[in-house]
């Protein structure tokens, strides 16, 4: 295993996860207390992804942002590059790939806020935004914490949109997935699944330390 690979996965993750949750705070709030049919377009589109072939939409993001459309052209021409085969596009893919989990997990939390906490904050002249951040945020804090795990661990083990949108240019675009998946196809089993493993641990225990959290707060408490 390349370490190229490891510190390009995680820091892929990384800025995914950072850019997602920024997006999606505010996306989730909309969806979840929004009094509009667009709304539920809205939450339909975001959960595309999960039911939608990951080559699908690693294709369709190769084609629009290459240099044979008006969009790919544009970006390229402020760039200097197109956002195919690079870091970059990769970031754009992974957003959208992982967009549904980690707006999700938030909707969740803010749908389970007690309506009469924003309702007391806005008969004391509290503005929607203000109770929102105010309110509604810290008591679904755990659910940001959920949405950041699953689009942190989702990330790491991406390959489809990587690979269509990427390929596996080394310490440029080759994440642990298609690094596995290049062991595999050179039938090198062993170092395959030494890699296998370390992917297959991380999830578990990022899974399990998600799920513990509610019992080591209850524990302190």
């Amino acid at each position: 295993m390349d370490t190229a690979d490891l510190l390009l996965t995680l820091e892929l993750a990384a800025v995914t996860t950072a850019v997602l949750l920024l997006l999606a705070i505010p996306l989730a709030g909309w969806i979840a207390f929004a009094h509009t049919r667009l709304r539920y377009f809205t939450e339909a589109l975001v959960a595309l992804p999960l039911v939608l072939p990951p080559t699908v939409i690693g294709f369709y993001l190769l084609v629009g942002l290459g240099p044979t459309t008006s969009i790919g052209r544009t970006i390229t021409s402020i760039l200097g590059h197109t956002l195919a085969f690079s870091f970059s596009g990769l970031v754009v893919g992974s957003i959208l790939y992982s967009l549904p989990f980690a707006v999700q997990p938030i909707v969740a939390g803010l749908r389970s806020v007690d309506p009469a906490y924003l309702e007391a904050a806005a008969t004391l002249g509290a503005s929607p935004q203000r109770a929102f951040t105010r309110i509604a945020l810290p008591l679904a804090k755990s659910s940001l914490l959920t949405a950041a795990v699953l689009t942190f661990t989702h990330t790491v083990g991406e390959f489809g949109v990587v690979l269509m949108l990427g390929g596996s240019i080394p310490g440029r675009t080759r994440t642990l997935s298609i690094a596995l998946y290049n062991l595999v196809e050179n039938g090198d089993f062993h170092t395959a699944n030494t890699l296998a493993l370390l992917l297959l641990s991380f999830s578990t225990l990022a899974l399990l330390l998600l799920y513990a959290l509610p019992l080591f707060r209850r524990q302190r408490a």
